[in-house]
């Protein structure tokens, strides 16, 4: 365990250029894998959990080759076939619940590792609808944890299926298991989660339709192979709201965050940061959108998770909520207890470390702020081995007296340069 001391910062000036979309990232490798022939991939995260998503291609027959600034992955004419070592997915719960997708198209027995954190995860959310696909998807007690073994079919059943959770890893899981079914298969949510998976499908020139209904959609796919495919993958929204955050709450600074995803179900933090008074101003670039992050005096504010469908943004805004004036309330934040850490607790005990009145009620929880970064304590923190909270605690540090980061290593999982980006701007 690394233990990172962060100092308070002067004044923040500069632009940064987060990593390539995450979610992009996993999906370009994996849908180049499947097609035929030659893709190319350039902007691609270097995360850790990346990393793991281009060795398991390999595994399965890929050819994946790495440059400094382009990925090479040459699909298997003949297609995927199940590898004879487990999978090891390391800590990347979108890892292992898209390949298990995946692999449920490829005859053979595969069998998907991780490290401890992720082997806590639920992985019964993807194993259910696979298994009524056609697939055999067993792991351990009834949340069916790693380590998983898949039984794949070429052939598998057409399903009609209602997410009851809404998460675009398990509609990804199901729409990948789905290229080898026998006929159409749909997906409905009562949410929209982020189309990543959707939009890049239809790039690589497969069927898929999806269709908006009320707050929800729903989306239909025709079994087809993946087209090799020259992709391009914008910055990490994600990443790009800690430095939204900082910008905001720092009394003296001025931060741009360049080029990166503009899909609505990814950036449900800048309308909540401009709802708070953020002085958060957005500008089209070619491929995405670029934020400008400047000192502001926030206000607190009601925040649903239906807003931040994935959750992830939420120990960022913790942050902001910490800085601002009034009780910020976030409304329906179970799922953040089965992230890589338990990010509804941690996120509460980050406010209270930074001298906040924290409190919950069932999946509810309310943070008084203390008025800004200025009233911050310095402090310690247990980043908990989960990347987000030690990012979240890092930008409360430089912003307010420092701070002390235990865990501060396993950033590199998802933002290997982090703290260097955040020491160019001082």
């Amino acid at each position: 365990m690394t233990t990172r001391s962060v100092a308070a910062a002067g004044a923040l000036r500069g632009s940064v250029q987060v990593p390539g979309d995450k979610s992009a990232s996993h999906r370009a490798l994996l849908l180049s894998a499947l097609a035929s022939g030659r893709s190319t991939i350039t902007g691609l995260s270097r995360a850790d959990d990346v990393r793991a998503t281009g060795v398991i291609a390999g595994q399965l027959g890929a050819e994946v080759t790495y440059s400094e600034s382009v990925v090479t992955v040459e699909g298997p004419t003949l297609g995927l076939r199940a590898a004879n070592e487990p999978l090891d997915c390391g800590n990347s719960g979108t890892t292992m619940r898209l390949v298990a997708g995946l692999v449920s198209g490829i005859a053979g027995t595969h069998v998907l590792i991780g490290d401890s954190s992720l082997s806590r995860r639920p992985m019964d959310r993807v194993a259910i609808p696979l298994t009524l696909m056609g697939a055999t998807v067993s792991g351990q007690g009834v949340s069916v944890t790693a380590p998983l073994k898949v039984i794949g079919s070429r052939e598998l059943h057409a399903i009609d299926y209602h997410l009851p959770v809404s998460s675009a890893q398990v509609k990804s899981s199901i729409l990948l298991a789905g290229l080898a079914a026998t006929t159409k298969v749909i997906v409905r949510e009562d949410v929209r989660t982020r189309s990543t998976t959707e939009d890049m499908l239809l790039r690589a020139g497969v069927s898929v339709e999806s269709t908006n209904l009320a707050d929800g959609r729903i989306v239909e796919l025709e079994p087809s192979r993946p087209q090799a495919t020259t992709w391009i993958i914008p910055g990490d929204p994600s990443q790009a709201a800690f430095f939204a955050v900082l910008g905001a709450i720092h009394t003296d600074a001025e931060i741009e965050i360049l080029n990166i995803d503009s899909s609505p179900e990814r950036n449900g933090f800048i309308q909540v940061l401009q709802r708070m008074a953020a002085q958060l101003s957005i500008s089209s670039t070619d491929t995405g959108i670029s934020l400008r992050s400047v000192s502001s005096k926030l206000t607190a504010t009601e925040i649903l998770s239906s807003e931040i469908p994935s959750v992830d943004e939420v120990p960022a805004l913790t942050v902001a909520a910490a800085a601002a004036n009034g009780v910020s309330v976030f409304r329906d934040m179970g799922e953040l207890r089965v992230k890589e850490s338990d990010r509804f607790a941690s996120s509460m005990e980050l406010a209270a470390a930074l001298g906040c009145r924290t409190w919950s009620e069932s999946d509810d929880f309310f943070i008084e702020g203390v008025g800004g970064a200025k009233h911050f304590n310095s402090f310690d923190f247990d980043g908990r081995s989960d990347h987000r909270m030690v990012m979240s605690s890092a930008i409360a540090g430089a912003a307010g007296y420092g701070c002390r980061i235990t865990g501060a290593q396993t950033v590199s999982s998802s933002y290997p340069l982090f703290f260097d980006d955040l020491a160019a701007l001082q």
